[in-house]
């Protein structure tokens, strides 16, 4: 298989084919993302023989699951559906041609990379088997997401995702907690879910912001043009964000950022998910002045 550096999926794509059609990320000017600095390269497309030899290498793998039938593909790459409508329709034509038990097609997405369909297009998409995109929209903040230069706005994550509800694309969201910064976290919190509740996220996926010292965030931190949030701050921003959400949505903390596993249903577990975030408050804060 033609894969290429680190390969990131999220936690609920584990039972996806897992194909290659980008490396790397077109925008790649988040302060604080170092996933793909190991690329000798910003960004490149798969060629299309590639992808074809990598269903035909996976067909025959999969011969040897005898009964196994593939429902859903992921393609890798930071923002796959940057690609044109007529590359991602031809994609979607060869999945099918190999694996024609596929039902459906997911990827990461920038906010900007729906930007670039027509309607139209995003019908034909929608047609062609994708759905359930990844979008990482990190907040609905706009001073965070101008400092984090995410090349966006929250109305362009309104404008957007209301675009995929009207094709009938599903999507889930990766929030990103302490992005805003301390003392800013709840505030953040509130307007994100300002924004989710205006659209129809399927999962919102909370990641707790991780600086390497290689980031851009952390040679900010080092000029004292930013601060880092406190974890027992980042917790409870978390809450903000659960307390403040008013549609029906599967919410999950469980990337290997968040020390406390959590997901829920709500409105269904806003309790659960309130009970688990004061219990961990509660433990850091006893464990904070026994180390003072």
């Amino acid at each position: 298989m033609h894969y290429t550096g680190t390969i990131w999926r999220p936690p609920y794509e584990a039972s996806s084919m897992i194909l290659e059609v980008t490396a790397g990320c077109t925008h790649h000017q988040c302060k604080f993302c170092t996933l793909y600095d190991d690329l000798p390269f910003k960004f490149r497309m798969t060629p299309i023989d590639d992808i074809e030899a990598d269903l035909k290498e996976a067909k025959g793998q999969f011969r040897i699951w005898i009964g196994h039938k593939i429902s859903r593909t992921f393609l890798t790459g930071a923002n796959p559906f940057v690609l044109k409508a007529s590359r991602l329709i031809e994609i979607s034509d060869l999945i099918r041609r190999y694996f024609p038990t596929n039902q459906s097609i997911g990827c990461f997405s920038r906010i900007t990379d729906i930007t670039l369909k027509t309607d139209e297009e995003l019908l034909q998409l929608k047609n062609a088997g994708y759905d359930g995109l990844t979008i990482g929209i990190e907040t609905g903040d706009d001073e965070a997401l101008t400092f984090m230069h995410k090349g966006y706005t929250l109305n362009d994550i309104v404008l957007q995702c209301q675009r995929l509800d009207r094709a009938g694309i599903s999507y889930n969201f990766f929030y990103l907690t302490g992005v805003s910064g301390a003392g800013k976290g709840e505030a953040g919190a509130k307007k994100t879910a300002e924004v989710c509740n205006q659209l129809h996220p399927q999962i919102i996926g909370a990641n707790m912001l991780t600086i390497y010292q290689n980031a851009e965030l952390y040679e900010e931190i080092q000029k004292g043009n930013w601060k880092e949030e406190s974890e027992i701050e980042k917790y409870r921003e978390l809450k903000t964000l659960v307390e403040h959400l008013n549609i029906p949505v599967w919410f999950a903390a469980g990337g290997a950022s968040n020390a406390i596993p959590i997901q829920g249903i709500l409105p269904r577990d806003t309790k659960k998910v309130f009970c688990i975030y004061d219990r961990t408050c509660r433990k850091r804060k006893r464990l904070s002045k026994r180390c003072q």
